[in-house]
């Protein structure tokens, strides 16, 4: 697909799926905004993505567990644009571990604000600029962990509770945004496998029943979604579990 003319925000792009979908949409022709926790993470793909595509990316520092850097990163991107087409939530902090005992309270807290606060609080900040698209994308890459019952993953508890309100703010989100033509695509994908646009087992890596669920994969699911007509809401993806 094409995403010339796009502006699209990735938020946690310094690593893995959202440099992922930094550099594909870069690739595709977006006017691309990308976060990490720290400003040089987010400089590192940018110049990768510029590189790579002669993309316009600019880089932001934004921890999504501190509230005051969430709305720094939105202000930063309004002064360079008057709206954004696709917001990509990809950043949450990952913690592992089965028992509750094994985090420390502050990992238990940030892997929760970064999760479910996080996201609904970029979503408040960015709100004005996509209401200004012609056509608006709120993307959420939220995770099996999320689905009633699963218990598969080897996350921590605070990695379930965070995926677990961030669906339910997607849902109720979807909802509230429809009236307006702001679709809300959520994404829960079982662990998968990252991969890097920039070496050839991107384009190469084999996707048959029998291998694990690519990075390609998930990202091929939200450029479908979003190339859709305006008509076609698709809510979410749900994938079959190994």
């Amino acid at each position: 697909m094409d995403l010339a003319g796009r502006t699209v925000v990735v938020t946690g792009a310094g690593r893995g799926f959202g440099r992922a979908v930094a550099l594909q949409a870069g690739r595709l022709g977006a006017r691309v905004f990308v976060s990490a926790r720290t400003v040089a993470g987010a400089r590192r793909v940018a110049d990768e993505a510029a590189a790579d595509s002669g993309a316009e990316v600019d880089a932001f520092a934004c921890d999504l567990a501190d509230p005051a850097t969430v709305r720094a990163f939105a202000e930063g991107v309004a002064a360079h644009t008057d709206r954004v087409d696709v917001l990509i939530n990809n950043g949450a902090r990952y913690l592992q571990g089965p028992d509750l005992w094994d985090a420390e309270d502050d990992a238990i807290t940030d892997t929760i604000a970064s999760g479910a606060t996080g996201t609904l609080l970029a979503v408040k900040h960015f709100l004005p600029l996509l209401r200004a698209s012609a056509g608006a994308d709120v993307v959420n890459l939220v995770s099996s962990a999320a689905e009633a019952q699963n218990h598969r993953s080897l996350a921590h508890p605070a990695f379930y509770a965070a995926k677990a309100a961030q669906a339910g703010f997607a849902d109720v989100l979807s909802h509230r945004l429809r009236p307006e033509g702001i679709r809300v695509i959520s994404l829960y994908p079982p662990d998968f496998t990252d991969g890097d646009p920039l070496h050839p087992t991107w384009e190469h890596a084999p996707r048959t029943a029998n291998d694990a669920l690519t990075a390609r994969s998930v990202l091929d699911c939200v450029l479908f979604a979003i190339g859709q007509p305006r008509d076609c809401f698709i809510r979410s993806f749900h994938f079959e579990q190994v």
